[in-house]
């Protein structure tokens, strides 16, 4: 923790050099059947003028990989990737090895287990996810889960983790329990996935700091909301809260993605400025900082990594 506290344009300047060079895992710009406040192409250009290193785009009905790849052909010069990936739910045949297949061949650089389509979400929207988004007039979601009735990964789960192992991408939670989360890490780990993930572990997911200590023992990072700490309409945390959380997990397994784009909350970037304006009042050091919005992130997209010959944009 740092006790220096930077006010004005000191702040203001320290917050904009903290973002150069970020890496945003979580961002849900459009188009999609649920309404957001940006698309692809302008989440891209706003994260290349504050000096991102790379974007994630990630729709819960559709792989994005295709519109990443024309973004980066039609704009190269950017200095920020793009990337995507798929979301396991209903529209893409729900724990599908067939669509992991063809994503990762395509470039995805992340599987998101099931989230709007997840048992666990469903039974959480009764309760207390009532303000989730929801799509209006969609079909009734098939509940899904990695877990079958004996409480065994069921077939397909076990292909998806040997294709996510194979391919070196990263296994995302999605909206799963913190209990089916523990024994697919604990497999996938077994399997050889070396990148694994917990979206928004305190939201829906529901993790006590106990689950949290033990998935980082497995292997897995925590990658929270900036939404869910910053003003808007997906605000659950006081910002307090974040140091809490970073503290259970420890700096080099905390990651933090916007989870913006939804309408009612802020752009992307914008949601970035002011949680680290946050962390930096809060006293959390700027070299933290760092490894929490942007190494850890270029870490697990392997951006640091040689490109090898005549290999394309992901």
């Amino acid at each position: 923790m740092t006790s220096v506290k930077l006010v004005g344009q000191e702040r203001d300047d320290a917050i904009s050099a903290l973002l150069v060079g970020a890496v945003d895992l979580h961002c849900h710009s459009g188009p999609a059947v649920m309404p957001r406040i940006l698309d692809h192409h302008e989440q891209l250009m706003e994260a290349s003028a504050a000096g991102f290193r790379a974007v994630v785009t990630k729709d819960h009905f559709y792989l994005g990989t295709p519109h990443a790849l024309l973004l980066e052909t039609l704009f190269p010069d950017t200095g920020t990737r793009m990337f995507s990936g798929i979301a396991l739910n209903n529209a893409s045949g729900g724990i599908n090895p067939h669509a992991v297949d063809h994503a990762v061949k395509l470039g995805a650089k992340i599987v998101w287990m099931p989230t709007l389509s997840a048992a666990n979400h469903i039974a959480k929207m009764a309760t207390e996810a009532k303000t989730f988004p929801k799509v209006a007039g969609a079909l009734d979601a098939i509940p899904l889960s990695v877990l079958d009735a004996n409480g065994r990964l069921t077939d397909q789960t076990l292909q998806v983790l040997d294709l996510i192992a194979a391919a070196d991408v990263i296994l995302a939670g999605g909206h799963l329990s913190a209990k089916e989360l523990l024994i697919l890490f604990e497999e996938g780990r077994r399997r050889g996935v070396k990148k694994m993930m917990v979206n928004h572990p305190t939201y829906v997911i529901s993790c006590t700091d106990d689950d949290i200590r033990a998935m980082v023992e497995l292997g897995a990072k925590m990658e929270h909301s900036i939404c869910q700490f910053i003003p808007g309409r997906a605000q659950k945390f006081e910002k307090e809260f974040a140091v809490h959380l970073i503290e259970a997990a420890g700096v080099e397994n905390t990651i933090f993605g916007s989870d913006l784009g939804l309408s009612g909350s802020a752009r992307p970037v914008d949601g970035y400025r002011t949680f680290v304006g946050q962390l930096l009042d809060l006293g959390v050091a700027p070299d933290d900082i760092t490894t929490m919005i942007s190494r850890n992130g270029a870490l697990w997209l392997n951006l640091d990594e040689p490109v090898s010959a005549g290999e394309t944009a992901a």
